[in-house]
């Protein structure tokens, strides 16, 4: 067995899940090679852990959606919902050879099933140790527009980082985001205020999603105004899209445009939350750098943030409820552009680079250990 695999393995059951002996852990591998899976079998039974598998193909899947009724949801809601409820971990490996396989789902099939699944999803979010990451796979070369192997190397490298070094400078932004009340994001074409006043900044640091790096909060649900001009490509519900831009009042998107102005707005209009703001989240892993259109990659990008229509997380709780969850990203770094970010005022992060003394460790030179 490649040697990768079982360091990757071990990072996912111990630091990222924290398996404890008797607890039960879900892996739940999408198009993941065996060999991988046996490892975090093997890793799971060295704590002590009870590991269940479950095993999806991107086209079996595809042909359940094409047809999905409300009746048969129902049944796979009521059948994952109690497997869930029996499980402590979950840990979701999801690879695919064509990340558009789903492309052709119907937007009432896909609209549907996420509203009748989405309190498995709530349940694992909010009742599990949980971690998702996705598998290095030719096309997410393709995307990354690298070699199988140069792009195999990368993932293990920024999968197995040394997280535990992000820890006082993510803390430290938690902290300045508890204590602020209006920010302002300012960069090309985007100039956009809202409040965080009283809502809990979380850190990341890979122990949810791996990659890592990121400290998330939510604004205030009606106090987002102005202008945002994304810069990543972003694929949802198997759709790509590309230079998206939203207007905000009173906290409600009320212009959407991109490359696919016309389905970007089916999916807006899926609920009356998916117009509003769920999540604003700071990025900063020094390994990720350019867009790849992987939300689980791209939302990690050094120098970034996402601000993310839709469903806010239990734990930074604003109000909003939806059936979407869409993390769109964009990026200030001088080569995308630059920008900055104030907290009342002060500078946080000037073209991508934290600017208070405390946060400047979670810019990449510290990270990368080539500065102190």
């Amino acid at each position: 067995m490649d040697a990768r695999y079982a360091r990757l393995a071990e990072v996912l059951t111990g630091f990222s899940t924290r398996l404890r002996k008797g607890e039960t852990v879900l892996i739940d591998a999408h198009d993941t090679p065996e060999a991988f899976v046996v490892a975090l079998i093997r890793a799971a039974r060295e704590r002590g852990a009870i590991p269940l598998v479950q095993q999806h193909r991107a086209r079996v899947s595809r042909e359940l959606a094409l047809g999905a009724t409300q009746e048969q949801l129902e049944v796979l809601r009521d059948t994952e919902l109690f497997r869930m409820r029996k499980v402590q971990a979950y840990v979701a490996v999801r690879g695919s050879d064509n990340i558009f396989e789903s492309s052709d789902v119907p937007a009432d099939r896909s609209k549907l099933a996420a509203k009748v699944l989405r309190p498995v999803l709530d349940h694992r979010v909010n009742k599990t140790k949980w971690v998702v990451l996705r598998w290095p796979t030719p096309s997410m070369a393709q995307q990354a527009k690298m070699s199988t192997e140069a792009f195999e190397d990368f993932y293990f490298r920024v999968c197995t980082l040394d997280y535990a070094r992000m820890v006082p400078g993510m803390r430290a932004l938690a902290e300045r985001m508890m204590r602020a009340d209006q920010v302002h994001i300012t960069g090309p074409g985007t100039d956009l205020r809202f409040s965080i006043k009283g809502i809990k900044a979380i850190p990341c640091g890979g122990e949810y999603n791996i990659p890592d790096g990121e400290v998330f909060t939510a604004p205030v649900k009606d106090s987002v105004e102005g202008v945002l001009q994304y810069n990543c490509p972003t694929i949802y519900q198997g759709t790509s899209f590309e230079n998206i831009r939203l207007v905000f009042r009173k906290g409600r998107i009320v212009e959407a445009t991109a490359n696919n102005t016309r389905r970007l707005n089916e999916i807006l209009d899926s609920d009356p939350g998916a117009r509003y703001i769920g999540e604003f989240a700071l990025g900063f892993n020094p390994h990720v750098l350019q867009p790849m259109q992987d939300i689980l990659f791209d939302e990690k990008i050094a120098g970034s943030f996402h601000f993310t229509p839709g469903k806010c997380y239990e734990m930074t709780d604003n109000g909003n409820t939806s059936a979407v969850h869409w993390d769109m990203v964009c990026i200030q770094r001088p080569d995308f552009g630059g920008g900055e970010i104030r907290f009342d005022g002060e500078l946080i992060r000037k073209d991508g680079l934290f600017v208070p003394k405390p946060l400047q460790k979670l810019n990449p030179a510290y990270l990368l250990g080539k500065s102190r």
